[in-house]
């Protein structure tokens, strides 16, 4: 077995031994839209005023796309900053750059198993959504993949700055909530982007889980190709990498 499986089966059992992460990262999605499609009236009715009224879309299908949105973002800026936190915190990092595998390959360890936990936790959230609420599938499958790939890429990528910022673990999590709740907002978790007014849809196009929001609205509902959301999820992506890369402490 070579280094980088261990270091992947170790982070994978890091991972899954912490409740906190089992549960915000593979069922909390599932379990929203679960209670939200129930608990509240009129979300399995079709959407009657409005632009999308005769469309037969309901709410609990746009809120399926925005639970879809707020999977990427709570691995993205809860689950993985802390990881690297604790280990900048208690000296793990530090003793790490004197010796001679880099830091790059517990990075690539950590977000491999994140990205696989988003996999699980967006399949359970799909999962409710066909089995439960019998949303329909989406009418162009590969965009839905795209956008959720590129969201996944560029939100990973502004949880990667928090990581690289933060030196305790109470800064990754002031820092993580700092940006989450916002980015759920312009993710459509409490309006969604569908229903939001004009100006705020399109500050919503250039923040980036908003942009992906859109993305996926477009992908499952309509028939274009959202080019201008994907283009923004790719800027991101390009400006934050490199920014966190070039920010990154060991200490």
């Amino acid at each position: 077995m070579n280094a980088n499986t261990v270091i992947l089966r170790t982070q994978a059992r890091l991972f899954l031994r912490e409740p906190a992460n089992v549960f915000f990262a593979l069922l909390f999605p599932a379990l929203l839209l679960l209670a939200i499609g129930l608990a509240i009236p009129g979300m399995r009715e079709p959407i009657t005023e409005g632009a999308l009224a005769g469309s037969g879309v309901r709410p609990v299908d746009l809120y399926m796309t925005a639970v879809l949105a707020l999977a990427v973002a709570t691995i993205a800026l809860t689950t993985y900053p802390q990881v690297f936190a604790i280990y900048r915190e208690k000296g793990v990092l530090r003793r790490l750059r004197t010796t001679p595998m880099p830091a790059s390959r517990l990075l690539v360890a950590e977000i491999v198993v994140n990205l696989v936990a988003l996999v699980v936790g967006v399949a359970l959230a799909l999962a409710v959504a066909f089995g439960v609420f019998r949303v329909e599938a989406p009418t162009q499958p590969l965009v839905v993949v795209l956008a959720l790939v590129l969201g996944a890429v560029s939100m990973m990528a502004l949880g990667s700055l928090v990581t690289a910022l933060a030196s305790s673990t109470g800064a990754a999590s002031a820092m993580g909530m700092s940006l989450y709740f916002p980015m759920l907002f312009f993710g459509g978790v409490w309006v969604s982007v569908a229903l939001m007014p004009d100006t705020l849809r399109t500050i919503a196009t250039y923040v980036p889980l908003g942009a992906v929001a859109q993305a996926l609205n477009e992908g499952w509902f309509g028939e274009g190709f959202p080019l201008h959301q994907l283009v923004v999820s790719v800027v991101w992506t390009a400006i934050l990498v490199p920014l966190a890369a070039r920010l990154f402490r060991w200490e």
